[in-house]
């Protein structure tokens, strides 16, 4: 900033004993007026780099830090930072400065000896401001004990420091001044003991420095349990030194492995579970962000976790695996919370053998980082290289089984038992006593087992999420195909108590060491083929089982799997019997490298992204303002057949068609191809099933985010005119392959269901006569068309839920929603003349 000469007069005045120092300073007055004019002339940096004697060099610091001080005191703040740059370079010589200096120089600072005052600790080079009075008052401290003036100020420098955030760039900064300033004061300490204070600005420092408050100083257990605190703020690097996990153990040896344990338990428990606050940068609502923990007290947070982590049992298993989702889930619009603390929980769940790797592979599938997945997955492959095993072979060893004997546990609480079972995909608690069923929780358990109701609780969501992620990681492994000892599958799969019920309804391809095989499904407790008829023999441990894919089976023997499961009233977990199958078509004959089946459809990017990744591909999303994107495709990795898979996608670019982080709403989707070692491969040299099951990927993924799927978007959007007819053509146009499947299903179902005697399948539609009006329900979007105009019924899917169900209909398969969807739909609609909803009734009439 720019000093008229009134104000430079005015501000020379201010200077005390000014002209005392020229004598031994005569640079003074040059460098001044160079920093009254914000200069960087020639003299000023050949001063700078001359190199001054120590005596002139703490002359001149003394004056510049009265300057500086002036300056402030006057309001003149860009000056101010001048002298901060200038005496940075001045303290990168030798300088030697007196208490008296010291104090002043705090003082100076706003570091007062009456109270803390909220500093300003923006910029790198104000903190090395700190870090010089800090290191020269260590300094002086190496002769004599420093004088309570120094302490008491070093002790407020540590106290001006609580609650400010910074965010990354600064916080590893900040939080090692506040670590050298705590380890002047230990230095210095009258009762011998390590100065420890964490930043009381979130609730775990204060819980943390209430427990520091707490240990007394004559107690044995104090020296150790300051020395373990004092370690865990340390945990600044990614993985822990061999030092540092020498000072954790060594503290947590003289404390006992069971106190430590204890007392982290109550720790994580409270990290798990702190709100979410506002924290603002150097007090400015404008530069807010939310989190649970600062940045400064992120290293003993992570230190915990590290010391805790060769304590580990079942219960900090558990909470290493809660803090690790909670510190890497993926918040919209801000991203995950706590990174380095997240990646520290799942580095100690990779350390846990088994019990830790099952925590892990339950995780991965959440993580919507690839870099957090890739984490994981070089945790995972550490272990199965430790034990030398593959990692799927270490997946199916560590998934527990919460005590569940064939999909079944009963639990004693109090008077009453719980039984935990499986109930088709869900895990439901049914309450008895005395052998009397009851309807709900017993109220009276509330109040007398409080503890045993919530482990009850969390056990049933447990074992829920990892039958979901087991059952989504076998949909996703059909393309590996990848066999199993007849051994290892009995043991891993069919005796498992959470896996055996969900592998027992799948059908099995069993080879034989002669190079035959045999199809078979479990019934009637022994294996079946798909005529319902016994193996002709058992397995074998010669054998080995693979999970069957109708593109494995000629037509007929695939449609008598259909029906067998349709007679034994047989639900599978995941679709398999009714699988779509995707062969090459004559035009991908004739491409030969890619496929256009999946082209030209306009699809939600962000649902898309997240149908992508829940299947393993690796996509980024596409960004309006600097591309925001390293590629224009999803990709799949292919390992088992040194392929990868990609899918074409562009941004749909339009005026306002970005949202509020400037990523794009819509894309396009173009060809898929395969590369082996970034060289196209031909379609016909794809194995089948790998074909299959990638353009089954993308027809899911074209079929749940196509705008098509939307009612509200019929006015196209807003986007640019020739997407228009985009809707229309989606929602009643040609069937995907998996509306086909969904066709067959029907023409099985609906002869059987009530709606039969006024329902019939015509080409794309189901057809329901209604009492009021004829419907056509389009089996691909499950949209719906009125005759005799084709008038559009606009139908929200969870209303028709509401106003109709699927209950008591045998679906052969789980997880086709539109199915459901449809059949809901035909249910409201035969007796239309019974409908109470307004905005249907308006519509109908």
């Amino acid at each position: 900033m720019y000093l008229s000469v009134e104000d430079q007069q005015a501000f020379r005045a201010l200077l005390p004993d000014f002209s005392l120092l020229l004598p031994a300073l005569p640079e003074l007055p040059a460098i001044i007026t160079e920093l009254l004019h914000e200069g960087r002339s020639p003299q000023l940096a050949a001063l700078r780099a001359a190199g001054l004697a120590a005596a002139r060099r703490s002359l001149l610091v003394r004056a510049l830090a009265d300057l500086r001080g002036a300056s402030l005191r006057k309001g003149h703040y860009g000056l101010a930072g001048n002298i901060l740059e200038y005496l940075a370079d001045l303290l990168q010589g030798t300088v030697t400065l007196e208490t008296s200096d010291l104090v002043k120089l705090f003082d100076e600072a706003g570091i007062h000896g009456d109270g803390p005052r909220a500093s300003d600790f923006q910029g790198q080079t104000t903190i090395s401001f700190y870090f010089f009075w800090v290191a020269q008052t260590e300094k002086l401290g190496l002769t004599a004990l420093l004088p309570p003036a120094l302490t008491g100020r070093l002790q407020q420098l540590v106290a001006a420091t609580d609650g400010v955030s910074l965010g990354a760039y600064y916080a590893k900064e900040l939080g090692r001044l506040r670590t050298r300033t705590l380890a002047v004061l230990s230095q210095h300490s009258p009762d011998g003991l390590p100065v420890v204070r964490f930043d009381g600005g979130d609730a775990f420092g204060h819980n943390l420095n209430e427990f520091v408050a707490s240990l007394l100083p004559a107690e044995a257990r104090t020296r150790p349990w300051l020395h373990l605190l004092q370690a865990l703020a340390k945990a600044t690097s990614s993985r822990p030194s061999a030092k540092l996990e020498k000072e954790l153990a060594a503290a947590t040896a003289a404390l006992g492995a069971a106190e430590v344990r204890e007392q982290g338990r109550a720790w994580l428990a409270l990290l798990a579970y702190l709100p979410l606050a506002d924290f603002r940068h150097n007090g400015a609502a404008a530069w807010a962000h939310q989190s649970y923990l600062l940045e400064a007290n992120q290293p003993a947070a992570k230190g915990l976790v590290w010391a805790l982590a060769p304590l580990a049992d079942a219960p900090l298993l558990q909470q290493f695996a809660d803090l690790a989702w909670r510190g890497l889930r993926k918040r919209p619009g801000s991203g995950p919370l706590a990174v380095s603390l997240g990646n520290a929980a799942l580095q100690a769940l990779g350390q846990s053998d088994l019990p830790g790797v099952a925590h892990l592979a339950r995780l991965r599938p959440l993580m919507a980082q690839d870099n957090t997945k890739t984490l994981i997955d070089g945790l995972l492959a550490k272990a199965s290289a430790a034990l030398g095993i593959s990692a799927a072979e270490l997946e199916d060893l560590s998934v527990p089984d919460y005590d569940l004997r064939a999909g079944r546990a009963v639990f004693a609480v109090g008077d009453y038992l719980a039984t935990l079972a499986l109930a088709g995909p869900k895990l439901e608690v049914q309450w008895s006593k005395a052998g009397k069923a009851l309807k709900t929780t017993p109220a009276a358990l509330k109040a007398t087992h409080p503890n045993e109701l919530r482990i009850l609780k969390a056990t049933q969501a447990q074992a829920q999420h990892t039958y979901t992620t087991q059952r989504d990681r076998l949909d996703r492994s059909f393309v590996a195909g990848r066999r199993l000892p007849w051994a290892q599958f009995a043991q891993n799969y069919l005796a498992h108590g959470l896996l055996g019920p969900l592998a027992r309804p799948l059908i099995w391809r069993l080879h034989h060491p002669d190079g035959t095989h045999h199809d078979m499904l479990w019934l009637a407790e022994s294996w079946h083929d798909a005529h319902g008829q016994p193996l002709p023999a058992p397995p074998t441990d010669a054998d080995e089982v693979q999970l069957w894919h109708p593109v494995l089976a000629p037509t007929a023997e695939v449609l008598a799997w259909r029906e067998l499961l349709e007679t034994k009233q047989l639900r599978q977990p995941l679709k398999q019997a009714f699988r779509e199958v995707y062969l090459l078509t004559p035009p991908e004959e004739r491409t030969r490298t890619y496929s256009n089946r999946m082209a030209a459809h306009l699809l939600r990017q962000h649902q898309f992204s997240a149908l992508a990744r829940g299947r393993g591909w690796h996509y980024r999303l596409l960004g309006a303002y600097d591309k925001g994107y390293d590629t224009d495709s999803t990709t799949l990795d292919l390992p088992a057949h040194g392929l990868q898979a990609q899918f074409w996608v562009s941004e749909v670019s339009a005026d306002k068609a970005w949202n509020g982080a400037g990523i794009w709403n819509y894309i396009t989707t173009d060809q898929v191809r395969f590369e082996r070692a970034g060289v196209a491969v031909p379609l016909p040299e794809v194995p089948p099933l790998v074909f299959s099951e990638v353009m089954r990927d993308v027809d899911l993924f074209v079929g749940v985010a196509s705008v098509g799927n939307d009612p509200n978007w019929r006015d196209n959007g807003g986007l640019p005119a020739h997407y228009r007819n985009h809707w229309e053509n989606y929602s009643f146009g040609e069937l995907s392959e998996v509306a086909k499947t969904r066709k067959l299903a029907l023409e099985r179902l609906v002869p059987r269901l009530k709606i039969g005697k006024v329902s019939e399948l015509s080409g794309r539609f189901l057809v329901v006569r209604g009492q009021l009006r004829t419907y056509k329900i389009h089996l691909g979007s499950g949209n719906i068309l009125m005759e005799p105009n084709d008038q559009y019924l606009c139908i929200v899917p969870d209303r028709a839920g509401k106003e109709a169900s699927t209950a008591g209909v045998f679906l052969p398969f789980e997880g086709d929603a539109v199915l459901s969807i449809i059949l809901s739909k035909a249910l409201l609609l035969m007796d239309d003349d019974q409908i109470t909803d307004e905005t249907i009734v308006r519509q109908i009439r």
